[in-house]
């Protein structure tokens, strides 16, 4: 005797979750988050509504997901054992996930979006912020107890010094950020944060 599929709730297949994700990011990236429909992202990802409903209850909830789906991992750098060379690699994985051609489509608008919505611009500090951060204040902790880093030092600024610069020349002031400048960086910021 063949036992016949469970009935009731849907199964989510990954295959149409990742369909749905890139259609998310794409129309993200072409329409940006206030013209985002759900309607939109379904016509592009080849599946009715309610396969996003099934997964997501709103469309911020939709977006936050994809995300950090993308965003999350990147933050996650390989420990060296040395500051030098740990700070180097987050340099780097912040700079590689700024012009990730998703992401450098995607977030000022998001940033834009979110001064003039308050619940989104929480959203993506608690969905994807707060982990990249969680994921980054790891290599900074093991650095202090390997005594290379102060015991006081406030890990929550130190986050905030080791993006900024990387940000604010690519975001803000649309300057390149080469090997150079990277390596120039993590010398000043050895020199700051120690």
């Amino acid at each position: 005797m063949t036992k016949r599929a469970p009935t009731g709730a849907a199964v989510l297949q990954p295959h149409v979750t990742a369909a749905i994700s890139e259609a998310v990011l794409d129309e993200l990236a072409s329409s940006g988050y206030g013209r985002l429909s759900m309607e939109a992202v379904a016509k592009r990802a080849g599946v009715g509504k309610s396969a996003l409903y099934r997964r997501w209850p709103s469309k911020q909830d939709m977006v936050i997901a994809v995300l950090a789906e993308l965003s999350v991992p990147a933050a996650e750098v390989p420990q060296t054992g040395s500051l030098r060379a740990d700070l180097r690699a987050m340099l780097q994985a912040v700079h590689d996930w700024l012009t990730h051609h998703r992401i450098a489509a995607i977030l000022p608008d998001l940033i834009a979006e979110g001064g003039r919505n308050s619940a989104l611009s929480d959203a993506i500090a608690i969905g994807v912020g707060q982990p990249r951060r969680d994921i980054a204040s790891v290599t900074l902790t093991r650095a202090v107890e390997r005594g290379e880093l102060p015991a006081d030092l406030n890990v929550d600024v130190a986050l905030d010094v080791l993006a900024g610069p990387i940000y604010w020349r690519l975001v803000v002031r649309r300057a390149p950020v080469d090997e150079a400048y990277l390596d120039e960086l993590t010398e000043f910021l050895l020199r700051s944060l120690g």
